[in-house]
């Protein structure tokens, strides 16, 4: 009987904690669900963004989509590569700005890794931004800070304030 109440006490228990770490996305009032989608949008033949999802719920009257389980990878005119994942997203349809929460991770083809808990995607100005820590790291360099802006076309990055670098080093040419 005790060994019993224990295995049901630790069932409880990974339950509870397994609930914690992850928000649940609120789906009252959704119009539709969609599991397992990929979205994939071109410009002149070339792909601009893909999107893939565990599951969406979307929402007519607000014009938004919320996202489980994100993935989207977004490609520059210059053929780089940007791979941003999270626990769960938003994205208004009228903008296709979106907003990611959760572990969220942004790669680039050529070596970089961010890290941070929620990131925002304006469409328009092709821009990155977020306000909470953010850990960087590179073949030759590691950085922390707080707060965020990526301008993928201008190719420019800016950690915002609480700056810590950590030269790796490297080849000298």
């Amino acid at each position: 009987m005790a060994l019993v109440s224990l295995w049901v006490n630790l069932q409880d228990r990974k339950r509870a904690l397994e609930e914690e770490k992850i928000p649940k996305i609120s789906t009252e009032g959704a119009d539709q669900r969609l599991e397992k989608i990929h979205f994939v949008e071109e410009k002149h033949g070339k792909k601009t963004w893909e999107l893939e999802a565990k599951a969406i719920h979307q929402y007519q009257g607000e014009n938004v989509v919320q996202l489980e389980d994100v993935k989207v990878i977004f490609y520059s005119k210059d053929g780089r590569l940007f791979t941003l994942t999270g626990n769960q997203g938003k994205v208004h349809q009228d903008s296709k700005d979106m907003e990611l929460v959760g572990n969220v991770l942004l790669v680039s083809n050529d070596g970089y890794r961010l890290k941070t808990r929620s990131m925002s995607y304006q469409h328009l100005s092709k821009q990155v931004k977020t306000s909470d820590p953010v850990e960087f790291e590179g073949e030759q360099i590691s950085l922390t800070g707080k707060g965020m802006l990526i301008d993928m076309e201008a190719k420019t990055f800016k950690v915002l304030s609480h700056v810590k670098t950590l030269w790796k080093g490297g080849k000298r040419g």
